[in-house]
Order: C-alpha cells, then structure tokens, then sequence
C-alpha cells in the first residue's frame, strides 16, 4: 500500500537559518541527530527510550525549543525494493503527530540501509579503537554507542546531500 506523502518542501519553505533534527523512528527508541545551524553537517545527538505518546511529543518539543530546530527529518523504512516496509504506515503517521502537535515542517525521508551503515561504521569505529587501544586498553565495561542515534545521522546526511544537490550548493 502506497503512503501518501508530503512533497519534499524545502525550497518552497527554506530553512535558511536553524537546526534540522532527524529521527530514526522505532517501536521502542528514537534516535535523534541533529544539523548545525547552517545545515552543513550532522552529528548524533541522543538516543530516547520511548515513553509514550504524549510524552514523547513534550521531550521532542522541549528538544525543538532549546535547540531552535526549524525543520524535522523523520526516517521512512522502505524495503530494498523501494517498497513500504511494515513500519512505514506508522512512521508516517508519526511525522503527522509530530507536525501537527510541534508547529514545525516534518518531512520523510528514503532511511534504506541506514541501519547497516550505522552497524558497518560503529564496527569500523570498534576495530580502530582497539588497534590504538593495544595492550595497554582497559578491560572494563565500555560505553556503548546507540545504533540508533547513528542511523539519524545517516539519514540527516543523506537528506542534507540532497537539500545541497537541489539548490546547488555546496557546504
């Protein structure tokens, strides 16, 4: 089943000035990362534990607020294929609620292979810390780095590369 979205509005509503959040969407967590003000780069920012609905949408709206975020980026899970996946109907519903309740423009965008990517870069991050670590690194627990906050990274990235590629610019 096709889900109807809102066309990509971001030259006819700019974001000149201001942060852009993405979120990696999921049952249980939201991943979240955000822009710079200039829309430049994209770094990881948290990864919440889901509450609940209301909740959720009062953190996501403190976050926007302290932030000065302008714009929401939300992951669309899409099969390989382009097609939509099980969790895309309520991603997609959850970018209404977030748009409807936070004022803001949210938009989708294609999250396919996000996941892997951010599995592939923590593993690569991994094996570089133990080359440098070597003999003398610690045994302890280490802290673990939320996939899911990665994976909003990836997915700003992406949406960032394609904002530049629209307009022309370069950052």
């Amino acid at each position: 089943m096709a889900i109807p979205l809102r066309a990509l509005s971001l030259a006819a509503n700019p974001c000149t000035t201001g942060v852009i959040l993405a979120i990696d969407y999921g049952k249980k967590r939201l991943g979240l990362a955000l822009s710079d003000e200039l829309g430049a780069t994209s770094r990881p920012f948290a990864t919440w534990t889901r509450i609940n609905r209301r909740r959720d949408l009062a953190r996501l709206r403190e976050l926007v607020r302290q932030r000065g975020v302008c714009r929401i980026v939300v992951g669309l899970p899409l099969h390989l294929d382009g097609a939509p996946s099980e969790m895309s109907e309520e991603a997609g519903r959850f970018a209404v609620r977030v748009e409807k309740a936070l004022g803001i423009p949210v938009e989708m965008m294609d999250e396919r292979l996000s996941s892997w990517e951010a599995h592939e870069t923590l593993a690569a991050l991994s094996s570089s810390k133990r080359v440098r670590r070597g003999s003398f690194g610690s045994t302890g627990a280490r802290k673990q780095t939320p996939l899911d906050e990665i994976a909003a990274a990836i997915i700003l990235r992406n949406y960032l590369d394609r904002a530049r590629l629209r307009t022309g610019s370069r950052a």
